[in-house]
């Protein structure tokens, strides 16, 4: 899987720089002073958007699978993405002028105490009734989205909040994405702790009698979680699905040891955001569509195929 993984992804990143409404064509990009200039000024910087939007929301849902203990699980249903843009709203309405840093910062603020928040909720539900924590989280997200649209209502500022809410890579350009390296940064992190994610998994008993401090690595995975969340909402708003569906595809075929799928769930994350932004070039040409839009449709109808069928576990 892993050896296809780089000749589609590559297939991919191809076809993006040469899709757009420009009248541009692939060669023209290579050869022409102008179609040079909107290579990189648009198409390379959305492209590697795309990629590192992918695969950093992939690897924060299998995270959050993990410490969740639950398949059903990510942060755009766990009142992640719903929590930085409640965020948003508060420092935008407090500091209207603030600088991107700082929107990023509350975004992270609020993103980490409500995934802790919904931690905290899913512990008391019975280990027993899986389906409850994906409910609870549609709830939780729901009530915080509800807030953030009251104060974006009051304010006048539903057009601005709906820009974050639904992802789209349109208005990426140079110097307008550059804060998603740091997402990048943080899932080759993960990487790094990857055992450790793993055997919390398994829970706090075993997690404890195997010598691991428990506490430290859910405060650790929290954080790249809602890190990765707020800088992708920041930058080009909510995408759904990339954290629940890529995860479940890969623990199919992989399995549950991180230290193996973590790689191939970045991998697949960037390629399934990518497809779809490609797609999202090309369904109405010259006009562009969402690129959340596109992945409701293709990660529902992903999830609903996940929740209806069998595949073979990995080792």
């Amino acid at each position: 899987m892993a050896r296809a993984a780089y000749p589609a992804l590559a297939l991919l990143a191809l076809l993006s720089l040469g899709t757009g409404a420009s009248g541009i064509g692939p060669l023209q990009l290579l050869t022409d002073p102008e179609g040079l200039w909107l290579l990189a000024v648009s198409r390379l910087p959305r492209t590697v958007a795309a990629l590192l939007a992918g695969a950093g929301l992939a690897v924060a849902g299998v995270i959050m699978q993990m410490l969740a203990r639950n398949r059903f699980v990510e942060p755009a249903t766990a009142g992640t993405g719903e929590a930085a843009g409640l965020g948003l709203v508060a420092v935008t309405l407090l500091a209207p002028a603030s600088a991107i840093w700082l929107k990023m910062l509350a975004a992270t603020a609020t993103a980490l105490a409500g995934t802790a928040g919904f931690l905290a909720m899913v512990r008391r539900l019975p280990p027993r009734e899986p389906l409850l924590v994906p409910l609870t989280g549609i709830v939780y997200g729901g009530i915080l989205g509800a807030a953030t649209t009251f104060l974006a209502y009051e304010r006048d500022l539903l057009q601005y909040i709906g820009i974050w809410m639904n992802g789209e890579f349109s208005g990426v350009m140079i110097g307008r994405y550059e804060y998603l390296w740091i997402s990048g940064g943080l899932t080759v992190l993960a990487y790094l702790f990857a055992d450790r994610f793993t055997i919390a998994g398994m829970g706090r008993d075993m997690s404890v009698n195997l010598g691991l401090s428990y506490g430290q690595v859910m405060a650790f995975g929290l954080f790249i979680v809602s890190v990765i969340t707020a800088l992708t909402v920041v930058t080009v708003g909510m995408i759904p699905f990339v954290g629940l569906v890529v995860p479940n595809i890969v623990s199919r075929i992989r399995g549950d040891n991180l230290r193996h799928s973590l790689p191939i769930v970045a991998l697949s994350g960037a390629a399934l955001v990518l497809a779809c932004d490609v797609l999202a070039r090309v369904i109405r040409y010259p006009y562009e569509i969402p690129v959340g839009t596109v992945l409701g449709i293709v990660g529902g109808a992903i999830f609903l195929w996940l929740l209806h069928s069998r595949g073979s576990r990995g080792h």
